[in-house]
């Protein structure tokens, strides 16, 4: 793998997907984020994964050979962060090798990483129904329930918020046991959901409260109005 990058680029991207690695991590890679260089696509694809919540992003640089790698997270962040933005950033690793070294005007640092095969693969939901959901329904639905999720893990089904999609109607609910949210958005859905021999005319999902404020930190720096699809 060798690459050349911006700082600004690879910091920014570094911050995004890092929300998504494990603080107290079950396996070594988890604290790691993956890093994909294609020479095809001229891009560097970062990933984020803590086996709940996946965050992938990817941005443009100069790949002379592809490759994949993963780095310890916080390390790497560190490191970039602290880089001169006037300066591009260059990777480079051997073909099979997990060390990596990161070139810039500031200097010079060699990572060890863990093998890209190590990092758990995104679970991709194949020949599935997308619902396009208008992003400022979807932020006011998550503001006005997560706050009432429980934050004790022995009452899991209490850590989530459950999301209910009826025609073009978003109904979002959480509770600690104690306190209830509740709230109803309508013409949330951007295509409505039809009832067929094969499809329900409703569709309803608990997720995560972690996961889903992760997904409210990103939605509320969102610049448009593009639909956000949900699988």
């Amino acid at each position: 793998m060798k690459l050349v990058c911006s700082q600004a680029e690879l910091n920014a991207a570094l911050q995004l997907v890092s929300r998504a690695v494990a603080s107290r991590p079950t396996h070594p890679v988890l604290a790691n984020v993956l890093l994909t260089a294609d020479a095809g696509t001229d891009r560097l694809s970062l990933t984020g994964f803590d086996l709940n919540l996946g965050i992938q992003t990817s941005l443009p640089a100069s790949v002379d050979s592809s490759g994949a790698v993963t780095l310890p997270a916080r390390l790497l962040g560190e490191i970039v962060s602290k880089l001169s933005s006037d300066s591009p950033v260059s990777l480079s690793s051997d073909t099979g090798a997990d060390q990596v070294e990161l070139t810039s005007s500031s200097g010079s640092y060699q990572m060890r990483g863990m093998p890209a095969d190590d990092f758990p693969e995104l679970p991709l939901v194949e020949n599935g129904t997308a619902l396009r959901v208008d992003p400022s329904s979807l932020l006011k639905a998550l503001r006005a329930t997560l706050f009432a999720s429980s934050a004790d893990e022995a009452k899991q089904l209490l850590t989530g918020v459950h999301l209910r999609f009826n025609q073009k109607r978003l109904e979002a609910a959480s509770t600690d046991g104690h306190r209830l949210a509740m709230l109803t958005v309508e013409d949330a859905l951007q295509t409505e959901i039809t009832a067929d021999e094969s499809e329900p005319d409703e569709l309803a999902v608990t997720l995560p409260a972690r996961s889903l404020r992760e997904v409210e930190r990103l939605m509320a720096s969102w610049k448009g109005n593009d639909p956000v699809s949900l699988f």
